[in-house]
């Protein structure tokens, strides 16, 4: 079921969300297929359960090729469940963002490079990665989502904050995640 997807103001997107305590559930189950049927149906390249009322420490990312950032290679597409994300580095680099919960802006967005995450699958296995680069951008964004931050909140330069028509010319603004 594709769920509405909360606006940035909305304060169950400033909140901290819990951990999941049981996995495999009917419950849990039916939380990620909306979660995709969700992200799919928006043109995102994620999604956290917050972003649609959900207070549970779940994302969702992942394609093979995205519209939205035509450029970024493909990231495997992923159920995170309890995450912990550890840089690898202080190594930070800037690049754009946009958020379904954030539509028609975008912002460049200081993330680190290279990170590790770990949490659990819907199985409960263990997850265990290492990620560079825009893969890395995309489990940062989404979990910041998990404590209660929105890109904006990371931008350091706000000349690079804007609306998606006027910085992307002929980029829909309409699907930005």
């Amino acid at each position: 079921m594709i769920r509405d997807i909360l606006k940035m103001g909305d304060p169950l997107l400033q909140r901290v969300a819990k951990p999941v305590e049981r996995v495999g559930t009917p419950e849990l189950d039916a939380l990620i297929q909306d979660m995709f049927d969700t992200m799919e149906a928006a043109g995102g390249v994620g999604l956290a359960a917050p972003q649609i009322g959900v207070d549970l420490q779940v994302v969702i990312f992942g394609f093979d090729r995205s519209e939205r950032y035509p450029d970024a290679p493909a990231v495997p597409r992923t159920v995170l469940i309890n995450p912990v994300i550890t840089p690898l580095s202080d190594e930070r680099e800037e690049g754009w963002e946009g958020c379904l919960s954030v539509p028609g802006l975008r912002g460049s967005v200081p993330r680190y490079v290279s990170i590790r995450y770990t949490g659990i699958d819907p199985a409960g296995k263990p997850i265990d990665r290492i990620a560079e680069g825009f893969h890395a951008r995309v489990v940062q964004h989404e979990c910041d989502h998990l404590i209660g931050r929105l890109y904006p909140s990371r931008i350091e330069d706000f000349s690079k904050f804007g609306f998606t028509e006027i910085l992307f010319p002929g980029l829909d603004p309409r699907g930005d995640d």
